[in-house]
């Protein structure tokens, strides 16, 4: 019992600051926002709704995708990724105020891209259900036998040359995310782990092999 509350703490806190980390970079968009929230706002300017909606409705696509490429049913985690993401990346953006200096918004980017990647480790470090992203990401590790930071980066590369097609904010820090991200992802999700069994004793497999049970 201890072991499984311990490992949802660890999905909701992680979830809490992956939104976070994306509304702060948001409120930093003079320098450029993550890939994937270009993405959202180009749709968002397209069509209208919400980022954290468009949010919703891209990883509900991403997830079918990857359900075709496990053969296997998202767990709970992911579903409630999907819903809790989008919903607290709204919140975020109403309760934070927008940032009109140069250093202010080069700070609250700054912390904001930390904040997303270490959000990144803690939530999936559980296993309960990795984000529609991250289990493509996932994924594509088992499959290609790249690392994470080369999966990741690749990812947000082609997702950022997307949003940038439909008129999303595309800046310096758009190309800092894209390239630093997966880096730092690379060293929160094993230390994520470390932390976890620490704390409550569960121990998990090596990343690798404990994805090939991840959506």
């Amino acid at each position: 019992m201890k072991q499984l509350v311990w490992r949802w703490v660890f999905f909701v806190t992680g979830v809490t600051m992956m939104a976070l980390g994306i509304s702060m970079t948001i409120k930093g968009q003079q320098f450029g926002i993550g890939p994937w929230d270009v993405f959202h706002i180009g749709l968002h300017n397209h069509l209208g709704l919400t980022i954290g909606t468009w949010t919703i409705l891209a990883s509900i696509i991403i997830v079918l995708i990857t359900i075709m490429g496990t053969k296997k049913f998202p767990q709970l985690g992911t579903w409630l990724n999907i819903l809790f993401l989008g919903s607290f990346i709204d919140v975020f953006n109403w309760i934070l105020p927008d940032i009109t200096s140069y250093i202010g918004q080069l700070v609250i980017f700054i912390i904001g891209v930390v904040v997303i990647a270490v959000g990144v480790g803690v939530y999936v470090s559980p296993k309960v259900g990795a984000g529609p992203r991250d289990s493509l990401m996932l994924l594509l590790m088992v499959k290609t036998g790249w690392s994470i930071k080369k999966v990741r980066t690749g990812i947000e590369i082609i997702v950022a040359l997307a949003g940038w097609a439909l008129g999303g904010p595309v800046g310096l820090g758009t190309i800092i995310i894209a390239l630093l991200l997966g880096q730092i992802v690379h060293y929160s999700l094993p230390l994520s782990q470390k932390i976890l069994y620490k704390i409550s004793g569960y121990t998990l497999p090596d990343v690798k092999e404990s994805v090939e049970n991840q959506p």
